[in-house]
């Protein structure tokens, strides 16, 4: 199915939600994913936060900064004298949740304070009736207050 497909599928038959891992064909098509969640009101969840800051709703994934740190490491042990074929294969150790609040709010969601309180990071100004039961540490994570 080409990119056009599926969004012409999704035109016809709308889909509650989309969740889109950071691939090639998503990476080069995310202005226009971004544009048609937010003509069409689809809430969007991706693997990186950098989509979340275009305009994605959330993102879920690996922390970039520490698997970079990974590739450094492993990187340096190479150009030491290690056999690539003798180092250890890493999975990502720290995981990370970023959410827009303002596409959160023209899309009608309410955020609760549990799922703000798991975020690494929260896009947007936050409102005081937002931060109900955020503790100090937790409303130090958010980027601005109303």
């Amino acid at each position: 199915m080409t990119s056009r497909q599926a969004f012409e599928t999704m035109t016809r038959e709308r889909p509650d939600a989309l969740y889109l891992v950071a691939d090639t064909l998503t990476t080069r098509n995310r202005k226009r994913v971004l544009d048609f969640s937010d003509t069409h009101r689809i809430p969007t969840m991706f693997e990186r936060d950098d989509f979340v800051q275009a305009g994605g709703l959330m993102s879920y994934g690996a922390s970039l900064a520490d698997t970079f740190g990974v590739v450094a490491r492993l990187t340096d042990r190479i150009l030491k004298g290690a056999k690539p074929a003798d180092l250890p294969v890493e999975q990502p150790m720290r995981y990370e949740l970023v959410i827009n609040l303002k596409t959160a709010r023209a899309l009608g969601i309410t955020i609760p304070p549990t799922v703000m309180v798991r975020a690494e990071r929260v896009i947007g100004v936050v409102r005081r009736s937002d931060a109900r039961g955020l503790t100090l540490r937790h409303r130090n994570r958010i980027q601005q207050f109303e």
